[in-house]
């Protein structure tokens, strides 16, 4: 899953907010002298992406993807995974988004001093330009995975990921709608940030 998801499984705490991201920026090589309630929300973050990472329905879902771009679906997924819940909020959470992202923006500041350099980077410009804003948007999604693409540091074709997706939209959809509310249940089982 990708940022907002991990956000939305948060407790509406900075540790959570923090540890619920810090998997994404080298997770437990940083835990060292961090608080118990991080570490947790740590492991949080690798409880959602191990069931999302063996899910039946999210590797049939690369299949989806045009072969050049299979390599990288499973980050394409990640983030369109982000726009589906974006497009579907109100199903999963009573708490608007506009709220939820100034809640979880103020929260993740908070903690920005306890952050790797490389997540005070991208938290910074996450909430400084509402990157979820650009979520919004099939257009918006490409965008990001341009970027993405941009960054990975060999030759690769996985620009252009906004086709597949277009192209699949609705597939990708019932996908989502039919996997998240299974993590959502997962997540609440474990309940590892009690």
């Amino acid at each position: 899953m990708n940022y907002l998801a991990h956000l939305y499984f948060a407790k509406p705490t900075a540790d959570s907010h923090f540890g619920n991201l810090l998997g994404d920026f080298g997770g437990r090589r940083h835990v060292n002298g961090l608080p118990i309630t991080v570490k947790n929300a740590l492991e949080n973050h690798y409880l959602v992406d191990r069931f999302t990472d063996a899910h039946l329905l999210v590797k049939e879902a690369k299949h989806f993807f045009s072969p050049q771009r299979k390599r990288f679906a499973s980050v394409a997924i990640d983030v369109v995974f982000d726009h589906f819940l974006i497009q579907h909020w109100h199903r999963f959470n009573d708490q608007p988004l506009a709220d939820f992202k100034h809640q979880s923006y103020g929260l993740l500041n908070t903690r920005q001093a306890l952050m790797p350099s490389r997540m005070q980077q991208v938290v910074t410009s996450m909430t400084n330009n509402d990157w979820f804003k650009e979520y919004e948007t099939v257009a918006g999604v490409g965008l990001a995975l341009d970027n993405i693409a941009r960054r990975i540091r060999f030759s690769n074709n996985f620009s252009g990921a906004a086709e597949d997706i277009t192209r699949h939209y609705h597939e990708l959809d019932a996908v989502f709608l039919a996997f998240f509310p299974e993590l959502v249940e997962h997540v609440k089982i474990h309940n590892l940030e009690r």
